[in-house]
Parts: structure tokens; C-alpha cells; sequence
């Protein structure tokens, strides 16, 4: 049973990190190449913030309808929109594009909170959490290499439309698989909801943020991830573009940066959650830390100093 928990949210976080992996990784390569600007592929940063706005519509989803209705209108929601992408040509609708991505960003914000949701009922004890976290983690970023990776390094052969249209099959099979998955019955029809006052706190979010914000220490936590996770984004976005306009092929920028890359990411983040299960999370993050510096010093003297090179290239 525990095994049926796992493999049901691995499979929702692993189809949840596509849109992160083709807006983050495959995008802004196949953008650069067909010769949009670097500014308006930095621009397209702006179609994450359904992600922001979560909070505005997560207690609707929590207190309204069943998760099963929510995982399966979502997914088949992002299967249509990905047979909707496949008659795009992103050289010249630059705009269809981002309003495909907008809606991919909404559906699987809208997915990532009714997962969060099921992943909660779900999993009991210390260690059932924690085995979901980790599945949560490598999950997300096994669908980000999926669509950054593995399809960036296949879009040369199998143009963009079979690309999505590929999409569109994955997404329609998880939602006929979340459709008859027996690790969702028996969940009641109202989910979480907490009665009459649950129900006011649906139509008026703002009180449900307030009480978030009021938490010792939110607000400060919340600058502090946000500014990091800002700076991380931009250099993680940004450095790929850089080795594509000096003669990295879109196929090599596929296997480093999209597989490669994110095989290390999935290691840290295993040896990450256990690392925080031996040690206290503030010696851990300064220690981290440190070793994130020198790795972003190493990588900003890659830019000055060295020339296109096999070296750069690993």
C-alpha cells in the first residue's frame, strides 16, 4: 500500500516539473536559436507568478469538490493545452507561446495544490512524510529533465509539434491512471473543509495570507527565499543562453544542462533530506551556503575568463 502511495504522487510531481523544465531549460534554447532577444526570453519569467498567486484560489481547492476531480480536470486540462501548443509556430506567434505557458502555469499550479492536499492525507508518521518529500522532490525535478533534457536533445529530429503532441499522450494517460486510482477512494467530497468558517475563508483569501503572515518569522523567511530563489533563477535561465551564443549546440545544452545537471540536482536533494534528518537546519545552511558561493564564484570566471571550450562545455 505504502508502494501504491509513493508511485501515485511521484507520477503527479513527476508530470507537475514538465512545465518547469520546458519554460526553464527547452524554451529559452529553442527561443534564443530562432532568434529571439534575450530580453524577451527573460521576460517570459513573468508567466511563473500563477505560482504567487496560489494561495488566492488553494483553500477553493481544498474545501470544494473531491482531489480526484481536481488532479484529473488539471492534467487533462494540460493535455489539451499541449495539443493546443503543437499547431503553434513559435518562431513567429510569440505570443501563442506564452499564453500556452500562462495556462500550463495555471493548471499545474491549481494540480500542485490538490497533490499537496492528497500527499497530506495520504502519508502518516515521521517516516512516510519523509519518504514523500523526498518522492515529491526527485519526482518534480525527473519531469523537469524530461521536458528540458530528453526533449530538448530530441527537438532537432521531432520538431515541436510531435514534441507537445507527445506531451499531450503523457498527460492524457496520468489522468486516465489518476481517474481509476485506488489510493483516492474513500476521500470525503468537501476534502479539508473546516465547516461554515472554512467556507467564508474561500471567498475572502486575503484572511487566510494575514494569518500566514502573522507566523513569527514569515515574513522575513519569505524575503529572504524569495531573493535567492530570484538570483538562482536568473543565473540558471541566463547561462544556458550564454554557452548557446558561443556554438553549444542545442543537443549538447539538452545532455549538460538538462540531464546531467539536473542528475546532480536529484543527488543533492536526496542527500539533502537526509542530511536535515542529522543535523540542525541552521548548521546545515550555513555550511551549504559557503559551498554555493565558491560554486558561483567558479561559474561567474567561466564567463570572463575562459573561451568555448570542452572544459566550459563539463
Amino acid at each position: 500500500m505504502m508502494n501504491d502511495k509513493l508511485v501515485f504522487l511521484g507520477l503527479l510531481y513527476f508530470i507537475q516539473g514538465i512545465p518547469y523544465g520546458l519554460q526553464s531549460s527547452l524554451l529559452p534554447v529553442y527561443l534564443r536559436g530562432a532568434g529571439h532577444s534575450l530580453t524577451r526570453i527573460s521576460l517570459t519569467k513573468i508567466l511563473y507568478f500563477p505560482w504567487v498567486l496560489k494561495v488566492l484560489w488553494a483553500p477553493l481547492v481544498d474545501r470544494t469538490c473531491t482531489k480526484r476531480c481536481w488532479l484529473v480536470g488539471t492534467v487533462a486540462g494540460l493535455a489539451l493545452t499541449c495539443l493546443v501548443s503543437a499547431t503553434i509556430s513559435p518562431d513567429v506567434q510569440y505570443m501563442g507561446v506564452a499564453g500556452s505557458l500562462l495556462a500550463m502555469n495555471v493548471l499545474a499550479s491549481v494540480q500542485d495544490i490538490a497533490a499537496d492536499g492528497e500527499a497530506v492525507r495520504l502519508l502518516r508518521g515521521q517516516g512516510e512524510l519523509g519518504l514523500g518529500n523526498t518522492v515529491q522532490v526527485v519526482g518534480y525535478k525527473a519531469g523537469s529533465v524530461f521536458a528540458g533534457g530528453g526533449l530538448l536533445a530530441v527537438i532537432d529530429v521531432a520538431g515541436w509539434g510531435w514534441m507537445f503532441a507527445l506531451l499531450a499522450c503523457v498527460y492524457g494517460g496520468v489522468a486516465l491512471f489518476v481517474w481509476g486510482a485506488p489510493v483516492l477512494d474513500g476521500e470525503s467530497p468537501q476534502g479539508q473543509g473546516e465547516g461554515r468558517r472554512g467556507s467564508k475563508d474561500v471567498m475572502q483569501p486575503w484572511k487566510v495570507w494575514r494569518k500566514f503572515l502573522s507566523v513569527p518569522g514569515t515574513p522575513w523567511t519569505m524575503f529572504y527565499v524569495l531573493t535567492y530563489k530570484l538570483g538562482e533563477q536568473g543565473a540558471i535561465t541566463m547561462f544556458p543562453l550564454f554557452l548557446l551564443d558561443h556554438h553549444m549546440t542545442a543537443r549538447e545544452l539538452g545532455v549538460w544542462n538538462g540531464v546531467v545537471a539536473m542528475a546532480f540536482s536529484i543527488c543533492g536533494s536526496s542527500i539533502g533530506g537526509f542530511l536535515l534528518s542529522q543535523y540542525s537546519i541552521g548548521l546545515l545552511m550555513r555550511r551549504v551556503f559557503m559551498m554555493r558561493t565558491v560554486s558561483m564564484v567558479f561559474q561567474s570566471s567561466l564567463l570572463v575568463v575562459l573561451e568555448p571550450s570542452a572544459l566550459m562545455k563539463g
